[in-house]
Formats: C-alpha cells, sequence, structure tokens
C-alpha cells in the first residue's frame, strides 16, 4: 500500500514519537524513584501538569470555561477512570519485571477504547477490527503470563491500566465531540488527580533524599511534555492516521530499562509485544485503506455530479 505522508502529517508523527519518548521516560523516572508511597509518586507526576496547563488556559482568549454542563459529567468520569489508570500503571511500573511490560500493557488502551465505544457511543466494530483486538488480548497474555499466585498481580495491574485508558480516552472523544478544548480535558484530570491524590500524600508522606525528589520532579516534566506532544500531534494529523507511532513508547521503555535499569524482557514478553504490535500496526493499516477508498469513492461522486453539470449545461 503507498501512502504518502504529508508535512503536516510528518510534524505530527515527530510530535507523537516525542511524546512517546516523554512518557517512556516518565515510567523510568517513577522507577527511579525508589520505594516511595504510590500517591507521592501521582501527585508529582499530575502536580506539574497543573501548573503548566493553568498557564497555557490562563492566556487562552476561553480561560478556563466549559462549554456546556454536560461536559461535566465525561470531565469527571475522564478524570476518574484516567486517575485509576495512572495508579495502576505505576504500581505495575514498580512491581513488573520490566518498564516495557508495563508500557505495552498500558498501550491496550486503544484496543479497550475499542469495546468501550461499543457500549458508550454504540458503534459497531467491523469483523477486522475484532480481529485486531483479540490479537492485542492474546499478545498482552504473553506479557502478562497468566499465573495463580500473588506475582501476577503487577501483570494484571498494567492490564487494567490499560482499560482503565481505554475507557478515559472514549470520554476525551465524548468531550471533542461536545467541542471541548484538550487543554481543558487535560486541565482538570490533572487537578483531580492532584487534589485526590493530595490527602494521601499529607496522610503517608515519607522524606525523600534529594536524588528521589529529582526523580520524581523529571517524572513530572516528561508527564507534562508528553501531554503538550499529544495534544499537538493531534492538531498536524487526526488520531487514526498517526496514533499507531505512539507504539514507539515500548521501543524507548526497553531501550532506558536496559541501558538505566538493566532490565530484559522475558522471550515470552517479547513474543506479546510483537503480536500487539502487529495488530496496532494491522489495524492502523486497515483504517487508511478504509479511508483512502472513501476518499476515492467521494472523489469520483463529485466528478461525476460535475461531469452531469457541464452536459446539462
Amino acid at each position: 500500500m503507498n501512502v504518502k505522508i504529508s508535512p503536516k502529517k510528518s510534524i505530527g508523527i515527530l510530535y507523537i514519537l516525542g511524546a512517546a519518548l516523554s512518557f517512556a521516560a516518565m515510567n523510568l523516572f517513577v522507577n527511579k524513584a525508589g520505594d516511595l508511597p504510590l500517591m507521592q509518586k501521582v501527585f508529582f507526576r499530575n502536580a506539574l501538569t497543573v501548573v503548566a496547563v493553568f498557564f497555557v488556559l490562563l492566556f487562552d482568549k476561553q480561560k478556563f470555561r466549559i462549554k456546556s454542563k454536560e461536559s461535566f459529567l465525561w470531565l469527571f468520569l475522564r478524570a476518574a477512570f484516567g486517575f485509576i489508570g495512572v495508579i495502576l500503571n505505576f504500581y505495575a511500573i514498580d512491581h513488573i519485571g520490566s518498564i516495557s511490560d508495563a508500557s505495552i500493557l498500558n498501550k491496550l488502551s486503544p484496543f479497550f477504547a475499542i469495546l468501550f465505544s461499543v457500549l458508550l457511543l454504540k458503534e459497531k466494530p467491523n469483523i477486522p477490527e475484532i480481529i485486531f483486538v483479540l490479537l492485542a488480548f492474546a499478545g498482552a497474555m504473553c506479557v502478562v503470563n497468566p499465573r495463580f499466585d500473588m506475582a501476577a498481580i503487577p501483570a494484571v495491574s498494567g492490564f487494567l491500566s490499560g482499560a482503565c485508558a481505554g475507557f478515559a480516552y472514549t470520554c476525551v472523544r465524548i468531550l471533542a465531540v461536545k467541542g471541548e478544548r484538550g487543554t481543558m480535558t487535560v486541565f482538570f484530570f490533572a487537578l483531580f488527580s492532584t487534589v485526590v491524590s493530595l490527602p494521601f500524600l499529607i496522610a503517608f508522606y515519607e522524606p525523600m533524599t534529594l536524588m528521589q525528589l529529582m526523580w520524581l520532579l523529571l517524572a513530572g516534566v516528561a508527564a507534562t511534555c508528553g501531554q503538550f506532544f499529544i495534544t499537538a500531534a493531534y492538531r498536524f494529523a487526526p488520531a487514526k492516521e498517526i496514533a499507531v507511532f505512539d507504539y514507539a513508547q515500548v521501543l524507548f521503555a526497553a531501550l532506558l530499562g536496559y541501558f538505566f535499569l538493566a532490565q530484559t524482557p522475558s522471550v515470552l514478553s517479547v513474543c506479546g509485544y510483537v503480536v500487539i504490535l502487529a495488530a496496532a500496526f494491522g489495524r492502523w493499516g486497515y483504517h487508511l485503506r478504509v479511508s483512502a477508498k472513501e476518499k476515492k469513492k467521494h472523489a469520483e461522486a463529485a466528478e461525476i455530479v460535475e461531469k452531469s453539470r457541464r452536459e446539462s449545461g
């Protein structure tokens, strides 16, 4: 399939690769922060994002305005499930075998989004999409390596973080349809997460070394950069055309884990990566082909109308 990449799409791909690297770095920094309370890590991950997006919105014409009252429910659901997803992801990062395992399980979110879109948006997935979802979940089972003991909990946590993220992204789609700004959605999520995690931070705070504080601040910076990069990416190209490049996070996480944490994914995990990435790229290629056919059909219909107009004139 011959796919032409426009300059705008190229910029979008670069931005989404920047987001993938940022989130992989965030996973590394969270892991490097060491044995600290989970909510302490979650707080620092979101607090810097709140500050950064606050100033962005402060200079925006619409400021902090939300377009409709109906949006509050979806903003809350997006924030709540996103918050739970971050907690589960951070737990997986701290306890799973490698940060690349945690990354690939969290990247199941687009496939979960398909399932949730059936429930929330009444969309009907076609046969190829169902096959890609089943393939992705089969790959996830290789990474999770199901077993009936406590060692399975971190992997299951990573799997469920992908489910929560998938639900959250479905809410983001609904908010976009309602005309809500992406920056406002990010701000609401980060503010919600910061406020909810604050009491836990105060109650269970553990003193940090200067290095631990630095790692958590770097995690917050990386998360904030990732949010800005991914928001910018989708201004240059539709998600269906470039979202697949976000899976580069798995490669970045594997490299960072190998060089900075001496982590090497198991053979079974690597097999799972291959299956999930194959499903992601297969789904991407399928949507590009469907989009190309629709454009061709519209062009042919427009040509017929124009020809009829010339003949009648």
